[in-house]
């Protein structure tokens, strides 16, 4: 049995940020994460102004590697495009300079994103135990806090607090918060790679086209480094199944 003052479940951005934020503090924590990094993930690899403004409150050394280590593309804006094929551009800044401003968001691939918090995450103090590959299927709550297992319970952590960071599919959230999924709130997405895209905003401005048989989805398209690009689309869940989408 291992024993700690916090359990983290789920080593996602998430997960990863708020043991890092203990870890400043000077808190012990457990990460536990099903997965072995790097990972990929379904997503957009957006990241806002506040990722980095986030990263540099935690620890201003750590921005700074991910602003010099971490291959990605800087973007200085969104572009939203209308059913109607107009568009407008918003800068993240207005009146931005590429020369002398620092940019306010990137595209990063998340398994290039989520793999540098994990590596911030072996790099922290002892306050810090990562367990990779293992996941956690029971939750017992107790008068001093929870206990967790896996399936077999040959993995237990006892910990004060339990932070559950694993994703909305994970069995906690159906099990023992009882959220089930709603398909009238709920939307459905798919993403892929392309190589050699060309003809992207000059800027790097993420692009959100909204066309009429996805609203009130979207499909996107963000740059990324080398030509490359993440190209997706959401739509409700609801709308998935009545129109047979495939």
């Amino acid at each position: 049995m291992i024993e700690t003052e916090v359990c983290i479940i789920g080593a996602g951005p998430g997960g990863a940020t708020a043991a890092l934020q203990l870890n400043k503090l000077g808190i012990p924590c457990v990460v536990v994460d099903k997965a072995v990094f790097p990972r990929d993930k379904v997503c957009g690899d957006g990241l806002s102004g506040k990722v980095i403004m986030h990263l540099q409150r935690i620890d201003p050394e750590m921005a700074q590697r991910f602003r010099d280590t971490v291959e990605k593309e800087d973007s200085w804006g969104v572009r939203f495009v209308s059913p109607g094929r107009l568009h407008i551009d918003v800068p993240y800044k207005p009146n931005y300079s590429k020369e002398s401003d620092k940019p306010a968001g990137f595209v990063c691939k998340r398994i290039v994103f989520d793999n540098f918090l994990v590596q911030e995450l072996k790099r922290a103090d002892n306050n810090v135990r990562l367990f990779e590959g293992v996941s956690i299927d029971k939750y017992e709550l107790t008068d001093e806090g929870y206990i967790v297992s896996d399936s077999k319970g040959d993995f237990k952590v006892k910990s004060k607090l339990l932070l559950v960071a694993n994703g909305a599919h994970s069995s906690f959230t159906k099990e023992v918060a009882g959220i089930r999924m709603e398909p009238k709130y709920y939307a459905a997405g798919i993403r892929a790679y392309y190589k050699g895209v060309t003809g992207t905003q000059q800027d790097s401005f993420i692009e959100l086209h909204f066309l009429k048989s996805l609203l009130p989805g979207y499909l996107w398209i963000f740059p990324l480094p080398n030509g490359e690009a993440n190209v997706g689309m959401d739509m409700l869940s609801d709308d998935v199944r009545t129109k047979k989408s495939t």
